[in-house]
């Protein structure tokens, strides 16, 4: 069985009615992660991300340029794996 990492990502910024949150479901599907993303009542975005532990990397990348309408000011990456 292969590696997998499972973090949970908070995005702050200009995150919200930007197409962000779409922006992460199609990024992360397009790197076959498993999870969910949401919005936050605070503005920000949140998601839950599992996979190969390559392509979480590649997603957090991402997630710090988001789509051009956003501004992304902090992605904070917290481990899941021992939640």
């Amino acid at each position: 069985m292969s590696e997998r990492r499972t973090v949970r990502l908070r995005i702050e910024g200009r995150v919200q009615g930007v197409g962000y949150r779409v922006f992460v479901e199609r990024t992360a599907a397009a790197l076959n992660l498993d999870g969910w993303v949401r919005n936050r009542r605070d503005g920000g975005v949140e998601a839950v991300v599992a996979g190969d532990p390559d392509d979480v990397e590649k997603l957090i990348e991402k997630c710090h340029v988001g789509p051009s309408a956003s501004r992304v000011d902090r992605v904070e990456v917290l481990a899941e794996d021992d939640a």
